[in-house]
């Protein structure tokens, strides 16, 4: 059975109401394929969703989500309002990256202004990493997609557009060092969208383009590479997100292919959650995804303007 998340304000009625219509379309879906938890208003008022693109958990399983209103909202894991803000300046595309450093900062890739923003857990501006001028020079960002830090605190950023690379920052924001460029070979990127760190300082990329991941080093050094185009298990179409689970597996959200994938972090396929459509266990162009520290998975359905969180 699944379980529907709290709605809030007074449109609780309505969205209850609409929840159960996508509970009941849902019925005849494998066990497998069905949530245990859909929740989500399409709007823009606060606790409402307008195609959000972004999600992480910090350590209390509080989901930070930022959609197309350049805001950034908080709920609990099963989707109750808690607060929200918004960043410094308005762009119709919002940020496309989120995620929590080893201090409980949120780490914003302020992906149309040029920037990394960087704010404590509450939504207060702290720094930024970038001089919100648009670059291919050293330090400059094209478009970020996403931001994550290691163990001693340096940044590491993702950027498409000219760049096509992974820049790396002090803790203080000063540039180091970068790797990439624009490319279909190893160690080349087609848009990388999103990045992700293991226990054991491996970075993993999601070359979105390319239709695979390609896992480094903290020095640029290509580990290990998986994927091709296609919707085969191992197969992938424009991976957008992925995230590390408790249970030290890979979770990948396709957008081309409305799934999310379970690899080792090997690269071994190891399950598929989802499929096109409007219903529980579907999905319209998922944009990203966040793992709670029960290892749940919370999908950002970013079409239907919604959460979906499942077992895989």
């Amino acid at each position: 059975m699944v379980k529907i998340g709290r709605f809030n304000g007074d449109c609780s009625r309505l969205a209850g109401l609409a929840a159960l219509v996508l509970l009941l379309a849902g019925c005849d879906l494998p066990a497998r394929h069905v949530p245990d938890t859909v929740w989500g208003l399409h709007g823009i008022q606060p606790g409402h969703l307008h195609k959000p693109r972004t999600a992480a958990f910090d350590e209390s399983d509080h989901l930070f989500l930022a959609d197309l209103t350049d805001r950034i909202q908080v709920f609990d894991r099963d989707g109750r309002f808690l607060r929200f803000w918004r960043t410094p300046d308005f762009n119709v595309d919002g940020p496309s990256g989120l995620s929590i450093d080893g201090q409980g900062r949120l780490l914003v890739a302020d992906t149309h202004f040029y920037r990394v923003l960087v704010y404590s857990g509450e939504g207060a501006l702290l720094f930024q990493i970038g001089d919100g001028v648009q670059g291919t020079t050293p330090g400059r960002f094209g478009y970020p997609t996403d931001v994550v830090t290691d163990r001693a605190g340096n940044f590491y950023v993702a950027e498409y557009g000219e760049n096509d690379r992974i820049q790396v920052f002090s803790p203080e924001g000063k540039w180091l060092r970068q790797w990439g460029g624009h490319g279909y070979e190893l160690g080349e990127f087609l848009r990388p969208r999103a990045i992700a760190l293991d226990d054991q300082d491996r970075l993993y990329v999601a070359d979105s383009c390319n239709h695979r991941i390609q896992v480094f080093d903290l020095n640029g050094n290509l580990l290990v590479n998986w994927g091709s185009r296609g919707s085969l298990p191992g197969q992938m179409s424009y991976p957008y997100d992925l995230a590390i689970g408790p249970d030290r597996s890979l979770y990948v959200c396709e957008y081309g292919n409305n799934r999310v994938q379970k690899f080792s972090l090997e690269g071994k396929p190891l399950g598929i959650w989802g499929s096109a459509g409007r219903g529980p266990g579907q999905l319209d162009n998922p944009y990203a995804l966040a793992v709670d520290s029960q290892g749940a998975v919370s999908v950002v359905d970013s079409n239907n303007h919604r959460v979906q969180r499942f077992r895989l």
